[in-house]
């Protein structure tokens, strides 16, 4: 009997032993890139000339009528600084800024922890009481304000406009730090009761770190709606060393004449803070408003 064997199979070359990649094809729901980059280039383009514009008038000398800024000067910040007293309008907005800032805060602090963490009846009617509160404008509280300082003496003090700025910020920073809280979990205080420690000890060992992209996003919100509010420093403060730069920026606007060279020059002193207060927080900022948007 002869044997017979099949014939070897021939060898695959490991090239072809898969099917061959294939490119990844666009999901029907994914647009196209022009569709993203486009808007987006036209919203920063908005958003920017405004700006660009602004410092032209800033940084070109008066009369200028070119496109750029050339050649540069920098007297209209030397004018507003010195002459127009921006100096002691910058330094007002900042302590008026950081204090309403700290005392948001620490009190939002305490009050969100309450919110969070205990249960009381008017809890319901509070909560809703804080989110009408958001709907009643400044100006309506302007004459009892007024009248409330003027009997503590405080009229044409810092301390008048830190407290009304805190007041009023203090509503929705509480809702948003309760919001914070709640996403920590609750048995984690537990166990450091557990270990010997009391609530306050446990809150900052435990609670507190895990709030600090919580507390960033509020307070530099906080210190934001500070700086720029004009509203309350226009009712509260009369004398001009206590003004601050929303204030200070009114007095550049007459009814004959406007200096836009000093004008836009006190502008970009007003938004230097601002925007570096956001570009060094943004990173804290997202990931805090992400936080406190998974509860409520």
């Amino acid at each position: 009997m002869v044997e017979t064997t099949a014939p070897a199979a021939p060898a695959v070359p490991p090239a072809m032993s898969g099917p061959a990649p294939r490119r990844r094809k666009r999901a029907w729901d994914e647009p196209p890139r022009w569709q993203i980059y486009v808007p987006l280039g036209i919203y920063l383009l908005f958003t920017l000339i405004p700006f660009y514009w602004m410092l032209l008038f800033a940084i070109r000398p008066a009369g200028s009528t070119s496109l750029l800024p050339w050649p540069l000067t920098f007297e209209h910040f030397e004018k507003v600084w010195t002459e127009r007293s921006f100096g002691v309008f910058f330094q007002n907005s900042l302590l008026v800024g950081v204090a309403s800032m700290l005392m948001t805060t620490v009190v939002a602090l305490a009050g969100g922890y309450a919110l969070a963490r205990f249960n009381f009846r008017i809890k319901r009617g509070f909560m809703l009481a804080l989110l009408c509160s958001q709907f009643i404008p400044g100006a309506l509280m302007l004459v009892p304000l007024f009248e409330i300082f003027a009997n503590l003496r405080m009229i044409n003090s810092l301390g008048s406009v830190i407290i009304a700025e805190t007041v009023f910020q203090l509503p929705l920073s509480m809702i948003l730090i309760s919001g914070f809280i709640k996403n920590v979990p609750y048995s984690l205080e537990e166990a450091a009761w557990v270990d010997g420690c009391g609530r306050f000890r446990g809150f900052c060992a435990i609670v507190l770190p895990m709030l600090r992209p919580g507390l960033i996003a509020v307070g530099s919100f906080a210190f934001v709606h500070s700086w720029n509010h004009f509203l309350f420093a226009l009712m509260f403060l009369s004398n001009q060393e206590k003004q601050t730069i929303p204030v200070g920026l009114a007095t550049l606007m007459s009814a004959d004449s406007v200096d836009l060279g000093a004008l836009a020059a006190g502008g970009v002193v007003a938004a230097v803070p601002v925007v570096i207060v956001f570009a060094f927080i943004q990173k804290w900022l997202v990931t805090g408003f992400s936080a406190g948007a998974v509860k409520g």
